[in-house]
């Protein structure tokens, strides 16, 4: 993955562009989630994470050396500080949105089992209606940790 390069003030301004990007990259998935629209999040799902694992490349680059960005003008670092600021607080509702949105499914997903158990033919085992039980043969798996 290429990393961001240049003098600090390029590389400051690289990392706004990128952290805005990434910004309203997310505030688009935001919508569609919050739009219960959740195929629409994934047409840029590719981009995002691209975006995404860049960032945090060069984020952990400048947490290791803030010497990288300590060279340009003030006024860009704090139009950073900004934007990360920005960024964070779309990311927080994005994650609320996720998890929203993975209970529904989850929900779904378990109702919609349910649904098909109890609609199965139930084993009588005495009797002169006995049937034989197949067993559980689920075509839908359950894994609570998903």
């Amino acid at each position: 993955m290429a990393s961001l390069a240049g003098d600090p003030a390029q590389r400051v301004e690289q990392l706004i562009v990128l952290t805005e990007r990434l910004t309203a990259y997310l505030t688009a998935e935001l919508k569609a989630f919050e739009a219960r629209r959740p195929q629409d999040a994934a047409a840029n799902s590719a981009e995002t994470a691209r975006l995404a694992n860049l960032y945090r490349h060069e984020s952990m680059r400048i947490r290791a050396d803030p010497g990288l960005i300590a060279g340009a003008p003030l006024a860009r670092r704090q139009k950073l500080v900004q934007a990360t600021k920005t960024f964070d607080a779309v990311l927080q509702r994005h994650g609320r949105a996720l998890a929203a949105a993975k209970t529904v499914t989850e929900g779904l997903v378990k109702a919609i089992a349910e649904e098909v158990a109890s609609h199965r033919r139930r084993m009588v085992a005495y009797g002169p209606k006995a049937v034989q039980g197949r067993g559980d043969a689920s075509a839908i798996t359950l894994n609570r940790r998903a």
